[in-house]
């Protein structure tokens, strides 16, 4: 029998305050006024995936790296890979190719010199990187990125791609790949199936049946996502932020980590590089063929 393909678990390193559903309420001037969880969250997760004996993959924020550097040191001990979610969680489709060169770069520097690892990925805040910043894809393989999962071809109000390819694909013919995050197609239309939001929006079923269908009909590897903050229940609530942020980001907090166990013990997981080595690994020409 076939052995099924190993998904990729992925986590975005950011702090409660940072996320995009609170970016009309809390500018980033206002972040030094809030207490950080996202140390003490991360190490949660780091237990989690050690008793569940899986390796993921760390899209760490240049400003976290800056404030906990021992918590990247920790996170590369552990065996994972550590790779960039850009420098403050600014979209790189509000920046024009100068201001995101600068920013993925200084985050890449300093994230390989804290952890003393190669950083080959990429993940855009907020999947910001579509139709209308293509570009964004040259600026990554010039400052020495090897892959990007920045993409999510579905229709959102955020962010959203739904006509990209839903499979690894190299943009322009360049080296750099685009691995997307995981959908399912049906009904004519992609469907997401990438963990975040979703994953505590809907039954947990819905989501295991779309990964089962990637890796057992599309013999594939899917992608998983979700942030430290998604598994503290006890955080504050921030004031003003509207009913929309509050489902968002409050939703089912609590069921987070139970269900993410769950998830760990009953599919295969690793690291973006080490699940989706066939893609990032192969040379043009295997590529083109």
């Amino acid at each position: 029998m076939t052995a099924l393909p190993v998904n990729a678990m992925t986590v975005d390193v950011e702090d409660y305050f940072q996320v995009q559903a609170f970016a009309h309420v809390i500018p980033r001037s206002a972040w030094n006024g809030f207490a950080s969880r996202v140390e003490a969250n991360t190490d949660r997760i780091l237990a989690q995936f050690d008793a569940a004996g899986v390796h993921a993959t760390f899209f760490t924020l240049g400003c976290i790296a800056q404030r906990h550097p021992a918590l990247v040191r920790r996170i590369v001990a552990a065996g994972h890979e550590l790779a960039s979610h850009g420098w403050d969680h600014t979209r790189a489709d509000s920046q024009d190719p100068e201001a995101f060169r600068t920013d993925v770069t200084r985050t890449r520097a300093l994230l390989e010199d804290l952890g003393g690892v190669p950083v080959a990925g990429y993940r855009a805040a907020t999947f910001s990187i579509g139709a209308r910043n293509l570009w964004a894809f040259r600026v990554l393989q010039e400052a020495g990125y090897r892959y990007s999962s920045s993409v999510n071809p579905i229709a959102h109000d955020l962010y959203g791609m739904p006509d990209a390819p839903r499979t690894p694909f190299r943009p322009d013919g360049g080296t750099l790949w685009e691995i997307p995050m995981t959908t399912v197609r049906a009904f004519g239309r992609n469907w997401p199936c990438s963990g975040g939001g979703y994953f505590r929006l809907l039954p947990d079923g819905l989501y295991r049946a779309g990964l089962n269908h990637v890796n057992r009909r599309e013999q594939r590897p899917g992608i998983f996502y979700f942030h430290p903050w998604e598994v503290d229940p006890g955080q504050p609530r921030i004031a003003g932020c509207g009913w929309k942020s509050r489902i968002r980001h409050y939703t089912n907090l609590a069921r987070m980590a139970p269900s993410l166990d769950r998830l760990l013990r009953d599919f295969r997981w690793d690291r973006m590089d080490r699940a989706f080595a066939a893609v990032i690994d192969a040379p043009p020409a295997a590529a083109a063929a």
